[in-house]
């Protein structure tokens, strides 16, 4: 009997250039440059491709960046392969002609393309995002979409894709994005050994509108304090809840409770429970062999048809689809 082929690890393009910004590379480099097979994370290949490959590239705070890798590298990455581009610091900066022309080849070629935070500016630079939806930091949203009407500037979202081109807002925002690739491409177990490695959530809900500068109550910032009913939710997922039943664990009314959840979490009551419920069935649908009406169960969902309208609307795939994709066969439990 042959030997099992070991499939070559995703490989992963950080494109490098002077005006990139420290903090997304080292998201990047933290999500898919640290060996964390022992922990059921896939092996990945990060390289950090640049105009120069042996020119070491200036970042913001004395810090430095030493590429390994040509431009060029990116024409050798296929369709389960990776582009990303981190946040810039000046979207007004000059961006090296090298770098959209590699950007232009790999969208071409049908390479899913990320960025962070202000990279969107380079990949609107590039003509990749035209006639799609994008989001980048919110004190930009306005600039971007005044200098590339093309472009459908979603001004809340934490990150959006389009058609397999990826934009993040600002900052943390990377994070979210950056977890949410790995999940996609590997499914939510390895992102989450990821996230508890970093000492993060493995995603958020709600949208970029929390963290837009605007006055609000000091109550309101200081303390969350639906956080012991967003834990009993969790902690019951296969249960009913409704505004109106959290409302009464909390002690308000279902129209204070939903407007205070609302401006501590940016999301709905709704909204974040069905997020949360998803996750759950994604974490039962690869550990488990439990048949599809039991997922639908313990997640919270009632039933196999509700399951399956929300990992649509979720995840743009079917449950058993997702689990054929993402399934750990190897210790699969019923328990």
């Amino acid at each position: 009997m042959p030997p099992t082929r070991t499939p070559r690890p995703q490989r992963i393009a950080l494109l490098s250039f002077p005006g990139v910004r420290a903090f997304d590379i080292s998201v990047i480099t933290e999500v898919w440059g640290s060996d964390r097979t022992l922990r059921g994370v896939p092996p990945f290949e990060l390289r950090r491709t640049a105009p120069d490959p042996h020119t070491p590239i200036p970042v913001r705070g004395g810090l430095t960046l030493t590429p390994d890798r040509p431009l060029s590298w990116l024409d050798h990455l296929t369709t389960t392969d990776l582009v990303l581009v981190p946040g810039i610091e000046d979207p007004d900066a000059d961006l090296p002609a090298s770098v959209l022309d590699a950007l232009r080849r790999a969208h071409i070629a049908g390479v899913p393309v990320a960025s962070l935070c202000a990279g969107a500016f380079v990949l609107a630079r590039a003509g990749v995002l035209d006639g799609r939806r994008a989001v980048t930091h919110w004190q930009l949203a306005g600039t971007l979409a005044a200098r590339h009407p093309s472009i459908q500037v979603e001004p809340d979202a934490l990150f959006v894709e389009d058609t397999g081109v990826w934009t993040s807002a600002g900052t943390a925002a990377g994070i979210d994005l950056c977890l949410h690739l790995v999940r996609t491409a590997h499914g939510a177990e390895a992102a989450a050994a990821i996230a508890r490695a970093m000492v993060t959530a493995p995603f958020r809900t709600g949208t970029q509108a929390q963290f837009i500068e605007h006055p609000t109550p000091r109550a309101d910032r200081d303390a969350d304090a639906l956080a012991a009913v967003r834990a009993h939710a969790l902690a019951h997922l296969d249960e009913p809840h409704t505004v109106a039943t959290l409302a009464a664990r909390a002690g308000m009314s279902p129209r204070s409770f939903a407007r205070h959840f609302q401006a501590t979490t940016g999301t709905t009551p709704l909204h974040w429970l069905i997020g949360r419920r998803v996750a759950e069935a994604q974490k039962l649908l690869e550990l488990t062999d439990h048949p599809l009406p039991e997922v639908a169960r313990r997640a919270g969902f009632g039933s196999e048809v509700t399951m399956r309208q929300h990992f649509a609307s979720h995840l743009a795939t079917s449950p058993r689809d997702y689990r054929n994709a993402f399934r750990q066969r190897p210790g699969l439990t019923r328990d």
